[in-house]
C-alpha cells in the first residue's frame, strides 16, 4: 500500500503521550500510534453511520402497532436466542 508523508504538530503535553504509549510498548513508533487511531476513527465512523442508518430507518417506519410489554417480551426472547441474557 502506497503511503503519503504528513507533517503533524502537537503540544509537549500530547507528544508526552505518545511517548508515553511507546515506551509501554503498546507500539513501536508515533507513526504507528497515529495510523491506530484513523483505524479506530474509522471503524467507528462505519458503526456510527450504520447506527445511524438503522435509527433513520426506525423513525421512516412510522409509530408501530405493539404494546410495551409485547417488545419487551420480543427483545428478551431475542437476548436469550442469542445468549444474552
Amino acid at each position: 500500500m502506497a503511503t503519503v508523508r504528513k507533517t503533524v504538530t502537537f503540544t509537549a503535553q500530547q507528544d508526552k503521550w505518545i511517548k508515553a504509549q511507546i515506551e509501554a510498548g503498546e507500539f513501536t513508533n508515533d507513526s504507528e500510534y497515529l495510523r491506530n487511531l484513523v483505524r479506530q476513527d474509522q471503524a467507528n465512523n462505519t458503526k456510527f453511520l450504520s447506527l445511524k442508518s438503522k435509527l433513520m430507518e426506525g423513525l421512516e417506519s412510522g409509530v408501530g402497532t405493539k404494546s410495551l410489554p409485547e417488545i419487551m417480551k420480543e427483545v428478551e426472547t431475542r437476548m436469550r436466542e442469542n445468549g444474552r441474557l
